[in-house]
């Protein structure tokens, strides 16, 4: 829920220009993007290296000027306003704490210089070093700590100074897969609890799904699609984003019909119905089959609709990732309870089938992608 203090955040039409030194062309890192942020959430820009989430999250924070349009946090115009007057706090990859300070004085640093009473910043240090897990460590150096243990210490320190909004630069890129994951449910719980609207910049689909009320996703400076992690994964608009969000194996049909019911399509003359399809399809285009891992499965030799060879069986206890070598490319198919499901031996003549209703139907633009 969000607080009295939580604030929306508006970008309205925000283009950035740079001037490459090299060729002395002029680069377009973002191009007219618009969204809003609600009070308390927390939205999640994700896409590849160069797309300009971190160009949006520089002007968001005041460190970059946008070339045109206009940022608002809550009903304050902040597109000139220098960065110590917007009343945001980042996090960084890098951790950037204070050497000689202890973790206590890190913590604090931030209300040292908005001059708050000692006896006040003591006690909040206090509250928020136990919120993240280290009331223990307060008089320990940085040097001392763990990479989990300082990237919750810069947690603390942005998030006592109770910002508007909180900013998240790649903040878990350093920790090994563990660590991410642990701070992924803590960022998670810790803003969630105190209702702080926050951006999140990463190109790590796991954390994005994981930690975001709606992903924004980006590719070439321009938004993609705007969603639910939900929405993202299994209704996305293009191959592009599927592709990015996820594992995924893309079938050739040819749309059928259209109707209340969904898309009609024939895969290599079997027919399907898929409730979710892009509305840019009309009768009689070459189309794509979007089928996720968790939607395939595996049969007999011509039993499907795509032959294939098991190339690989890879074991993760509750689910076993079995890869399948077809003309299509290498597809991977997830079976669940390995233990009451039958897993096809590697080397096995397999074929391939989808159930429809977790498919859906895309614009062939794989060759544009």
């Amino acid at each position: 829920m969000a607080t009295n203090k939580s604030k929306s955040v508006t970008f309205d039409k925000i283009t950035k220009i740079f001037r490459d030194p090299q060729s002395g062309q002029d680069v377009t890192a973002v191009g007219g993007v618009s969204f809003r942020i609600e009070p308390g959430e927390l939205v999640t820009l994700l896409g590849p290296s160069g797309c300009g989430k971190s160009t949006i999250l520089r002007m968001l924070s005041g460190f970059e000027q946008p070339t045109s349009g206009h940022i608002m946090i809550g009903d304050t115009d902040v597109t000139n306003m220098p960065p110590n007057k917007r009343d945001t706090a980042m996090v960084f990859q890098s951790y950037g704490l204070f050497p000689h300070m202890n973790v206590s004085e890190n913590v604090a640093y931030g209300l040292k210089l908005r001059k708050i009473p000692q006896k006040e910043i003591d006690e909040k240090v206090a509250k928020f070093l136990d919120m993240v897990g280290l009331g223990q460590m307060a008089k320990r150096p940085p040097s001392r700590l763990s990479g989990g243990q300082q990237q919750r210490v810069a947690l603390a320190r942005s998030l006592i100074v109770e910002p508007s909004v909180l900013l998240l630069d790649e903040p878990l890129s350093n920790l090994d897969a563990l660590l991410r994951e642990q701070m992924r449910v803590e960022i998670r719980r810790l803003q969630k609890s105190l209702g702080i609207t926050s951006m999140y910049v990463t190109h790590d689909r796991v954390e994005a799904m994981s930690l975001s009320d709606r992903i924004i996703v980006m590719k070439s400076g321009h938004i993609i699609q705007i969603g639910t992690p939900s929405d993202i994964y299994r209704d996305p608009v293009d191959t592009f984003v599927s592709g990015f969000v996820g594992k995924v194996a893309f079938f050739p049909c040819e749309v059928k019909g259209i109707d209340s019911s969904g898309c009609a399509v024939s895969v290599k003359g079997q027919n399907f119905t898929a409730p979710r399809y892009s509305d840019k399809l009309k009768v009689g285009d070459k189309a794509l089959v979007m089928a996720r891992p968790e939607s395939l499965s595996i049969g007999e030799a011509g039993a499907g609709v795509e032959d294939g060879i098991v190339t690989a069986n890879i074991y993760l206890g509750n689910s076993v990732e079995t890869w399948v070598k077809t003309d299509l490319g290498n597809v991977l198919v997830q079976i669940d309870n390995p233990d009451v499901k039958k897993i096809w031996a590697e080397g096995e003549k397999v074929s391939l089938s989808f159930d429809a209703s977790l498919t859906k139907v895309l614009v062939d633009d794989l060759e544009q992608a």
